[in-house]
Order: C-alpha cells, then structure tokens, then sequence
C-alpha cells in the first residue's frame, strides 16, 4: 500500500502540453537573493516540477547559489524538449537533472554543440518498468502473452519524456509487445494516480519509472527483470548547462562539478522536498536536508 506521505500539487503540474518556453512557465517563477547590484549575477535554473530528481535538486541549488551570493530564477517547465530548447539558447541557465548517455541522449544530439556539461553528481540513474510488488510478473520479457492482466496498457508519463521513447521504441519492439500493449502517455501525477489506485485496489498494473525517485519507496512497487537491456544501462545525472556557462559563473560551475550524491542522500533530499515538507515549504526542506547530511561533504556553502 501507498505509505501515508503527502504528495505535492506540483505533479499536476506535469498535466500541460508542451510549449514555447515563455509560455511553459507556470507563472510562480521565484529569485533568490537579495537583488542587490553587487551580486555575482543571475543565474536560471530550469526543471520540470513532476520530475522530482529535478525537482529537488533545483532547490537544493538554489539555496547553495544564494549562499555564494547569486541571484537565483527558478523557471518551472512541462516537457524537457522546451527545456532542452531554452538551455541551448541561453535562456535558461542550467537543467540541474539530466541524463545525457541514454535519456536524453536525442536532445544531447539535437543541441549538444550548443551546452555545456559540468559534471556528474550520481552515478546510478536508471529507467524500469515495474510493477506491484504482489504481482507475479518479475521480467519484462514476462509480459508478452499476458496483456489481458494489464488490460493491455503501460501507463507511462509524459509524451516528450526520455523515458516515453526508451518504452516505445526500444522496450517495446525489443520485447515483441507492439500490437498487444499500448504505452498511455500524459504525465508523471497521472501516471503516479493510476498505480496508487492500482495497488489500493490489489490489482495489476505495469508502469514506466526510474531511479532515483521518491515512488520506488512511496509505492509497492518492484522493477523488472530486464534480460535484453532494452531500458538501457545505468547512467549519470548531470548538470547541463548553456555553452560558456562556467566562463560567465565560474565560482557556481566549480561548486556544481564538485557534489556527488549516493542513493541514500540523493533519496533523503528527495523524500524531505516533496513529501516530508512539500509545495512551498522546499526552502525548509533543504535546511533540514542540510542540516542531517552536510557534515558529510566538503562543497556545503554555509552562510
């Protein structure tokens, strides 16, 4: 059963359609700092709030910024091709949560000339297909020939997502399940819904997730076996920025390339923002996060 957290409106956020990036943001855009003349400059942080990886790392960012004495703007978007769009024209600054090798490795192509990475901050990012844990499914390969368990639907997230072309067009052939699956795509909260009511109701459900995210501990959930390798192996997060990044911000791209997070802090950060706190409550989430872990790394900007 779902554990009794408190999920964010944020997901909903997740429910738009892909636009242009000014018209993607959601209108609650905050800066950071004091606005003071003398700052170090602004510096746009781009994400997408029904990403919860991103999520959370973007305030986690924010305040460590602020500390140096930047002026943070946080711009919240609904699909990652805007997103990756705004970065290589500069207007935004940095993604704080991609996945270059295998996610996004379509938008690394289409603007890779044109960003600029500073570095990986976890190591063991991963896309699943997974199930409840009750389920007595275990491999993807499992899957085929019993579609009337699942009525014949993968509930995925969002149409523009990594994830979504990795289920489509790797998973699924690879699998031999075109034809008796089709992969419903809307959004992560939507996704996120109809596995919660799923496992309320003890009944089959096969969704598309990924490590790291707060779900995998929230819900009954376990991954499947994967024996092709059609989801692809296990990658890095990165910081993606706009080219010359770290010529304009060199203080900030230094503190970006030295943070590596291990599951347990990655999954502690991630829990405290969106369930432990919430929706307007992260600055406080990440003075708690702060506060239990950053005795452990040498890169903690304090006040």
């Amino acid at each position: 059963m779902m554990k009794k957290h408190r999920i964010t409106s944020a997901l909903a956020l997740g429910v738009a359609a892909s636009l242009a990036l000014v018209g993607c943001a959601t209108g609650n855009d905050t800066a950071g700092g004091d606005g003071a003349s003398d700052d170090k400059g602004t510096i746009t942080l781009g994400y997408i709030p029904s990403w919860t990886d991103g999520l959370s790392m973007a305030y986690l960012m924010q305040d460590q910024l602020e500390k140096l004495g930047y002026t943070v703007n946080m711009q919240t978007l609904t699909e990652a091709g805007p997103l990756y769009t705004g970065l290589a024209q500069g207007d935004v600054d940095v993604f704080p949560s991609a996945w270059p090798e295998v996610t996004h490795a379509e938008y690394m192509k289409t603007y890779g000339d044109d960003l600029e990475d500073l570095g990986a901050y976890y190591e063991n990012a991963k896309l699943t297909i997974a199930v409840p844990s009750y389920s007595e499914i275990d491999s993807i390969e499992d899957l085929k020939g019993n579609a009337d368990l699942f009525d014949g639907r993968i509930i995925g997230i969002e149409p523009g997502a990594g994830l979504t072309g990795v289920t489509q067009n790797s998973m699924m052939p690879e699998y031999e399940l075109e034809g008796e699956y089709t992969l419903e795509t809307s959004s992560t909260a939507a996704m996120l819904t109809v596995l919660g009511e799923a496992i309320d109701k003890q009944e089959e459900v096969v969704v598309t997730l990924w490590r790291p995210f707060w779900a995998n501990s929230t819900y009954d959930v376990k991954d499947l076996e994967d024996p092709l390798g059609a989801m692809g192996e296990a990658e890095t997060l990165n910081f993606m920025a706009h080219k010359g990044f770290a010529e304009e911000f060199p203080e900030a791209a230094e503190l970006m390339a030295s943070i590596q997070l291990d599951d347990d802090q990655y999954g502690a950060l991630e829990d405290l923002v969106v369930n432990e706190y919430g929706e307007g409550e992260e600055a406080a989430a990440i003075d708690a996060w702060l506060e239990a872990n950053g005795d452990q790394f040498d890169w903690v900007v304090t006040e």
